[in-house]
């Protein structure tokens, strides 16, 4: 009993000192007072049984408390209210309670304490784990709508400006013709600049509403027979012109993989191609070489386009793949698409990602760095799968029947040009 006694000997000043240390403030001793008085009467009970099992309901409590208890004069962590709570109980009990009695006090509550510490600091941990997750939670869903809307607002913004620009272009045609006939050339020169503005903002139209459909997993592809070579040659004739402008030197090899017939979408693998020529052709100075190479690989053929040009840090070959991304100043970017750090949108390449993906593919870059002067160049990859059947039945069946015709009639032509072979003497 003498241990009970003690404790009620210092249980008044026990709070007083707490309350008066730990909460500076009627408003809020009020409401700590209450706790406190709580927190010493299942102190007591567990002195008294040795069971720590009274003191958890108010751990519970305080240790899924909001994250930071605000007192007056400031925030304090649970915890923190804990660890002062024991070097104030030893204040305390030194100076209420002789030398035998503060011995035999802080012996028995001392593991109490540091018990009740260990527990509220998990739960305290547990709470603060949870109040981050749910801000993260709350932040990405803000993300994901954010993301949402300016994909919508790009979609929106695309089909409202396609109509006035096909009226434009349509009117800027008609003057054309109207001032060929009247022959006022000057006048026709000023018309063919209307012109070319207008085509240039039709391409950023176009994909505007390329990467709304990526954006919405709504781009479609039309999977037809394709070879790889005849792409390239395509884009090697079409590019011949902005190349020969600086002096570049487009290289396009033959290479294993090139000749096989696979099944994609052969005008979006084509943009997607040109995509990365472009960017290729408009990073590398004048007098820079671009080179188109590849190989086959289990499943996949791939292709890359390697440049001369100035490079691409690491720490921005992620970001030339997300939506307007744009590395340096734009305000030092030239006007021209294909000139010297040509400017642009920044569509190009997640438009190339959101095709090659949609193939089952991927793409990605190598750089060892930025460097204007040293010029280490890029290394775009492109894995585009081998696939050798239609996903519709319909065009598998349509083609397999080209293929067997075809087969037939080089037979034919084979038995035509031989018909000695199987002819046997009577």
């Amino acid at each position: 009993m003498a241990i009970h006694d003690s404790l009620q000997k210092i249980h008044t000043p026990w709070v007083e000192r707490i309350s008066r240390e730990l909460a500076r403030g009627e408003g809020v001793r009020a409401g700590f007072v209450e706790q406190l008085e709580r927190f010493y009467n299942l102190l007591e009970q567990t002195v008294m049984t040795g069971d720590t099992a009274w003191l958890d309901p108010i751990l519970y409590d305080w240790g899924h408390s909001p994250t930071e208890t605000n007192l007056e004069e400031g925030e304090y962590f649970v915890s923190f209210v804990m660890n002062r709570m024991i070097a104030l109980t030893m204040e305390v009990v030194r100076q209420n309670l002789d030398h035998e009695e503060a011995l035999e006090v802080l012996g028995a509550v001392i593991p109490i304490f540091t018990h009740s510490l260990s527990v509220v600091v998990r739960y305290e941990m547990e709470t603060r784990v949870a109040h981050i997750s749910s801000e993260l939670n709350a932040t990405q869903v803000k993300l994901q709508e954010l993301d949402h809307n300016k994909s919508n607002f790009i979609s929106v913004a695309a089909h409202e400006l396609k109509t006035p620009l096909t009226l434009i272009e349509g009117y800027t045609s008609m003057m054309v013709d109207v001032v060929e006939n009247s022959g006022h050339s000057q006048i026709e020169s000023l018309l063919k600049g209307v012109n070319t503005g207008i085509l240039r903002m039709r391409r950023i139209i176009d994909d505007m509403l390329d990467v709304s459909l990526i954006d919405n997993n709504l781009l479609t592809l039309n999977f037809q027979p394709l070879w790889i070579s005849h792409l390239l040659n395509l884009l090697k004739n079409e590019l011949k012109k902005p190349v020969a402008d600086r002096k570049q030197n487009l290289i396009v090899n033959q290479f294993e993989g090139s000749e096989l017939m696979l099944y994609g979408d052969s005008e979006r693998l084509y943009q997607a191609l040109h995509n990365v020529t472009s960017n290729a052709i408009k990073y590398t100075p004048d007098g820079g070489t671009i080179t188109i190479d590849g190989r086959l690989l289990p499943g996949f053929v791939e292709i890359t386009i390697a440049d001369t040009g100035i490079g691409i840090s690491p720490k921005d070959q992620a970001l030339i793949f997300e939506k307007f991304g744009q590395l340096g100043r734009t305000n030092l970017h030239s006007s021209g698409k294909t000139k010297f750090k040509g400017g642009g949108p920044g569509l190009g390449l997640p438009i190339t990602r959101g095709i090659i993906e949609a193939h089952g593919g991927t793409i990605w870059v190598d750089s060892e760095g930025y460097d204007e002067v040293k010029l280490k160049g890029s290394i775009f990859h492109v894995l585009v799968p081998t696939r050798t059947e239609a996903t519709d039945p319909r065009i598998a069946k349509l083609f397999s029947q080209f293929e067997q015709n075809k087969s037939e009639s080089e037979t034919e032509i084979s038995v035509q040009e031989n018909p000695s072979t199987n002819n046997t003497p009577a």
